[in-house]
């Protein structure tokens, strides 16, 4: 059903139309495998991906950056007015502050434009992480689609919120696996036989989620699968990916556990940051190379965790303080003069306690997150800088 639900949306782009479909579920139930499904049998299509990072929610329009970037080589053909609110959202021209209504058109156009000499389908991984001005302008373009050529897909984690911009677009919510496909899931990711009966108590202990499927049957033991010993209840880790990630994190070495905290701090994915910034912290690349590393982050051509629940477990199996450290080290080798606002937001994570520089800092990117329109990211800015300023009638 999922898959021909996704071959409707690409027919309707072949066919000259367009295709909105928000795919809706829990962590770890296939929204994003699906996404690469899609992208798989639309090879004759532009590809426009963007995956929502935590890190970067306080940002305004990061996301709509992230998706936009190859198709910026027309942005000399929008209209005036669209040209400039777009340009000055991302901060290529000076301006005013960019109105919201405006940058969607501009977004709009851009795509569509694009899509006049192939089809354009993007893909929205994990929405509910998006900037909210992305998330807004992105619904704003997705309810504007007729016959331009163009899909769209998202994926949103069941009970986030933010991504409440694109409530009214066609969706579909996915369930858990059904008892027969888990079963087979699991014997095909264990590579054993396992018993019917413990089959059926793992698919209902985790309620057919596949993520948790295959990542049991590494953990189980073949004589538990096979029911020759009992399997052990509540199920190990409570059958809950995220905790079964933190264990792996946790009995890696030192300096890899380093080295996964860095890369979970950083949204930019750049390797090469990571690296000199794991350097400022005595952790060298050669960390990323330790037994069970490869099960949970990939480092080329760009840092890609195999799951977000693994990034999270690689930020919060750290202790507050090397948190702290990390974001030091990020901020020490970020550029002040080609990315000042998250530099200054890598200060602020750092900060044990009140510092009048880096509220400053952050004050400064909030006037520049103002300029470009983006209202709820220079909020966000200006909100951290009152927590950190040290007098108290100032702050």
């Amino acid at each position: 059903m999922e898959t021909s639900a996704l071959e409707g949306v690409l027919a309707a782009v072949r066919d000259g139309l367009s295709g909105v479909l928000v795919l809706r579920g829990d962590a770890g139930i296939g929204k994003t495998v699906l996404l690469e499904w899609a992208a798989g049998q639309a090879l004759d299509m532009q590809l426009a991906p963007v995956t929502g990072i935590q890190a970067e929610m306080g940002m305004g329009f990061a996301g709509l950056h992230q998706l936009l970037v190859p198709f910026l080589g027309g942005l000399d053909g929008l209209p005036g007015p669209q040209r400039q609110a777009l340009g000055s959202a991302f901060g290529l021209v000076d301006g005013p502050p960019s109105d919201r209504f405006v940058v969607g058109l501009a977004a709009l156009t851009l795509l569509t434009d694009a899509a006049a000499g192939r089809p354009v389908l993007c893909l929205v991984d994990d929405a509910q992480w998006l900037d909210q001005v992305s998330v807004e302008v992105l619904g704003f373009v997705a309810r504007r689609l007729y016959a331009d050529r163009m899909g769209m897909l998202f994926t949103v984690r069941e009970g986030e919120g933010q991504a409440a911009a694109l409530a009214g677009l066609p969706e579909l919510m996915l369930g858990g696996l059904p008892e027969e496909v888990a079963g087979e899931l699991l014997a095909t990711s264990a590579d054993a036989r396992v018993d019917r009966r413990v089959s059926a108590q793992i698919v209902a202990g985790v309620a057919g989620n596949p993520l948790a499927l295959v990542e049991l049957a590494g953990e189980l033991t073949p004589d538990e699968l096979s029911g020759a010993v009992p399997l052990g209840w509540p199920l190990r880790f409570g059958g809950r990916p995220e905790e079964l990630y933190l264990a792996r994190v946790r009995a890696l070495p030192a300096g890899t556990q380093t080295l996964l905290l860095v890369a979970a701090a950083d949204p930019t994915g750049d390797p090469a940051l990571v690296f000199k910034a794991a350097g400022q912290l005595g952790t060298g690349p050669e960390a990323g190379e330790a037994a069970g590393t490869d099960r949970l982050v990939s480092w080329q051509p760009r840092v890609r965790f195999r799951h977000p629940l693994i990034r999270s477990a690689a930020y919060y199996a750290a202790p507050a303080a090397d948190r702290r450290r990390a974001h030091a080290a990020l901020a020490a080798v970020s550029d002040p003069g080609a990315d000042p606002d998250r530099r200054a937001w890598h200060l602020a994570e750092a900060a044990a306690e009140p510092d009048e520089q880096v509220a400053a800092e952050l004050e400064q990117s909030a006037g520049r997150a103002q300029a470009r329109g983006g209202l709820a990211a220079a909020a966000a800015f200006l909100e951290r800088a009152a927590t950190l300023t040290p007098e108290p009638g100032r702050r």
